[in-house]
């Protein structure tokens, strides 16, 4: 495997993970500067409230997006595992 090799496999594994981490991401850190300016315009300060609302929101981001990610998923380890011979030799 030559080094340019690696470093595209390397390049297509953290385009992956940015593909399957980012909604679930994103959607937290809307869900979160949501409830950090409720909380700042109504002065209650209670951290629980904040993460019950962020759990909730991440829940419904996996509920809708769940397939899709796991499809992109399972094409990139299927696509992987059957470039493995031309990788090695």
């Amino acid at each position: 495997m030559t080094p340019e090799t690696a470093l595209g496999e390397i390049s297509r594994g953290l385009q992956m993970a940015l593909t399957l981490g980012g909604p679930a991401l994103i959607a937290v850190l809307v869900v979160g500067v949501a409830v950090g300016v409720m909380q700042a315009a109504t002065q209650v300060n209670e951290p629980t409230i904040q993460f019950v609302v962020k759990a909730l929101g991440l829940v419904v981001v996996l509920a809708t997006t769940g397939h899709f990610l796991l499809g992109r998923l399972v094409a990139f380890t299927i696509d992987l595992f059957h470039r493995i011979p031309h990788l090695i030799g």
